[in-house]
C-alpha cells in the first residue's frame, strides 16, 4: 500500500519560458517535485518548480548538473515525503523529463534569416547533450518538443488546404532553419530510441499561446501580436497585420496543449512524433478580428507587404507558410483524445491579460 504514495520527479528543460512555466504549474498541481532549468525564471510570474537551475543547456556540464538528483555536498535535494517509502539512495532517476528549451521567436525573429545560425547551433547544441546525459543519467522517459515547422513548404502553398499530416513531413523542406533543426532534432531522439533504448515521445507544436507569454518585443507569436496591438491602440484607430492577412494557422490555447502533452507522455504505446495542435484553421486577419471584437473597440485592419514593408523596416515582409492548420487524427487515434475549446476563449483570456500588462506600464 506504501508504494501508492510514492511522488514522483520531474525535468522541465526550458522551464523560464511559455510552455515551461505552465507545464511545471501543471506538474506540481499533479503532486510532482520538479526541477527547472533555463537560462532565465519566468519573466511574468514565479516559478512553481522545488528547484530552479539558472545555466545555460548548451554547456554540457549544466546540463550533466541538471540530471543529478542529488546536491554537490551529498545531501539529498527531495523531501523525505518524496524519497519514503523508497529505500534512500545517493541517486535517484527523473521519472519525466521534458525537452522544451530552444532559441526560438516569432515571424520577425525566424523568417528574416538574420537568426538562422544561432538558431540553429544553439537548439542543435541542446537537444545534442540532453539526449546524451538522459541516456547517461538513466532519465525513464523523455519528450521532445518540435514544431509544425518542419513540414515541408510546398504542402502549406494552399492557405485552405494545408497538409499538416505527419507522414507528409518526408520528402523534407520545411521553409526555415528553425524547421530543418527540428527535423534533425526529431531524428536525433528517435536514433538514440533505437540504439540506446531511451524512452522518447515526440511531438509537433502548432502555435501554442495564451496568458503568461512573450508579448512584445519581436519574439511574440501572432496571438499575443494582435492582442498588443489591439490593447494599444485607440478606438477608431488601425492595427498594422504583416502581409495580405489571408495567410491562415491554427492556434492551440496553452491549458490545452498541456494536457495533450501529458497524455501523449504518459500513454506507453505510441513514440511519435505526433501533432499538439488545434484543427480550427483561421486567416491571421480574422484572427486579429477576434482580439478586435473582443476589446469592444471600433478599429480597421491595415495589411502592410511589399516594397512599403521593406522600406519601413529594412527587410522582406517574414510571413511563413500561406496555409498552416495542425491534423489530429492520429493523435485521436494513439491517445483517444482532442481539444475542444474554440479559439475565441482563448483570445479572450489572452488579451485580458496582456491589456493589464499595458495598463502596468
Amino acid at each position: 500500500m506504501k508504494n501508492q504514495n510514492i511522488k514522483k520527479t520531474a525535468l522541465v528543460l526550458g522551464a523560464g519560458g511559455f510552455i515551461g512555466s505552465h507545464l511545471v504549474k501543471r506538474l506540481k498541481a499533479e503532486g510532482f517535485w520538479v526541477r527547472g532549468v533555463d537560462l532565465k525564471y519566468p519573466e511574468h510570474w514565479e516559478t512553481a518548480a522545488d528547484d530552479f537551475i539558472i545555466g545555460d543547456l548548451r554547456d554540457p556540464r549544466v546540463v550533466k548538473n541538471a540530471f543529478l538528483l542529488e546536491s554537490n555536498d551529498g545531501v539529498h535535494p527531495l523531501k523525505y515525503e518524496y524519497n519514503s517509502p523508497r529505500p534512500f539512495v545517493k541517486q535517484m532517476h527523473f521519472d519525466e523529463v521534458y525537452q522544451l528549451a530552444a532559441d526560438m521567436g516569432g515571424a520577425g525573429y525566424i523568417f528574416t534569416g538574420e537568426n538562422d545560425a544561432n538558431v540553429m547551433h544553439n537548439s542543435a547544441l541542446i537537444n545534442l547533450n540532453v539526449a546524451k546525459e538522459a541516456v547517461e543519467q538513466k532519465a525513464k522517459r523523455v519528450f521532445y518538443s518540435s514544431s509544425a515547422c518542419m513540414y515541408p513548404e510546398h504542402n502549406q502553398l494552399d492557405p485552405d488546404n494545408p497538409n499538416c499530416e505527419e507522414s507528409s513531413a518526408y520528402p523534407a523542406n520545411p521553409d526555415s532553419e528553425y524547421g530543418w533543426e527540428k527535423l534533425f532534432s526529431e531524428r536525433l531522439f528517435l536514433a538514440f530510441n533505437r540504439n540506446y533504448k531511451l524512452d522518447v515521445r515526440v511531438a509537433r507544436f502548432h502555435n501554442i499561446f495564451g496568458p503568461y507569454g512573450t508579448w512584445n518585443g519581436g519574439k511574440e507569436k501572432a496571438p499575443a501580436a494582435m492582442c498588443r496591438k489591439v490593447a494599444e491602440s485607440l478606438t477608431d484607430d488601425h492595427i498594422e497585420v504583416w502581409g495580405d492577412g489571408l495567410q491562415t494557422r491554427s492556434f492551440l490555447y496553452i491549458d490545452e496543449c498541456i494536457e495533450m502533452v501529458l497524455r501523449f507522455m504518459r500513454q506507453d504505446k505510441f513514440l511519435g512524433p505526433v501533432n499538439i495542435g488545434s484543427e480550427e484553421m483561421v486567416t491571421i486577419n480574422q484572427l486579429a478580428e477576434m482580439a478586435i471584437k473582443t476589446s469592444g473597440k471600433s478599429i480597421k485592419i491595415n495589411n502592410i507587404a511589399g516594397e512599403e514593408f521593406k522600406a519601413k523596416y529594412g527587410f522582406k515582409c517574414p510571413v511563413g507558410v500561406r496555409g498552416r492548420n495542425s491534423d489530429n487524427k492520429l493523435f485521436k487515434e494513439k491517445v483517444g483524445w482532442e481539444p475542444t475549446q474554440p479559439l475565441i476563449e482563448g483570445i479572450k483570456k489572452t488579451y485580458e491579460w496582456i491589456n493589464q500588462q499595458i495598463n502596468k506600464l
